[in-house]
């Protein structure tokens, strides 16, 4: 499974870093007003979300637009020798720092937001089933996090990133929807067309 998993990973990769900068950006813009048009993101006054990073759908514009609502924002901050993560609450890009792989997390003195605060969790992902079903990066940060998570989760994708199946563990957890530019698909009822 670890090789299915691997290979998968690779080929959705290879398919991201062929779109256009100009694809990135306006599949990105889609999504993000996809997102601002669902009640979760309007009700919700804490988000978890991610920084991302290319070829990934971009989150620069929805961290913005979460400030100008009035919104909080937190952002994971990784422990890689425990394999654990929690969310630190950032209200500037100034307060992140780079760590491995490029990656942007939020500097160590920033306030921390427990699981109850988030009412919506952005769960990032390489590939996603229709169901909900997502392949993550590798590291099983979120299969961890998940558990006893009760807000809503969403993931942003790419159509290209939409998959017929993925191997599935016994633990994984679905996310509740997914918004691609075109469509939010409600992973647990049935699928509307934007």
């Amino acid at each position: 499974m670890k090789e299915i998993k691997k290979k998968l990973r690779q080929q959705i990769k290879d398919r991201l870093m062929k779109l256009t900068k100009e694809e990135h950006e306006e599949h990105s813009n889609k999504i993000a007003e996809n997102l601002f048009s669902l009640e979760e993101w309007q009700k919700a006054k804490t988000i978890g979300i991610t920084i991302s990073i290319h070829p990934e759908v971009s989150t620069l514009r929805i961290i913005e637009q979460a400030w100008r609502e009035g919104k909080k924002v937190a952002v994971p901050k990784c422990d890689p020798h425990q394999k654990s993560m929690e969310f630190k609450k950032i209200s500037s890009f100034d307060e992140l720092e780079s760590v491995y792989h490029g990656l942007l997390e939020p500097v160590a003195n920033t306030a921390k937001a427990t699981k109850d605060e988030l009412d919506v969790l952005i769960v990032p992902g390489l590939a996603f089933t229709i169901e909900g079903f997502r392949l993550g990066f590798g590291g099983g940060y979120y299969d961890r996090f998940l558990p006893g998570y009760k807000g809503a989760t969403l993931a942003l994708a790419y159509e290209l990133q939409l998959v017929e199946e993925l191997p599935i563990d016994v633990h994984d957890i679905a996310v509740g929807k997914l918004i691609t530019p075109t469509k939010i698909l409600r992973t647990y009822t049935r699928m509307e067309d934007v």
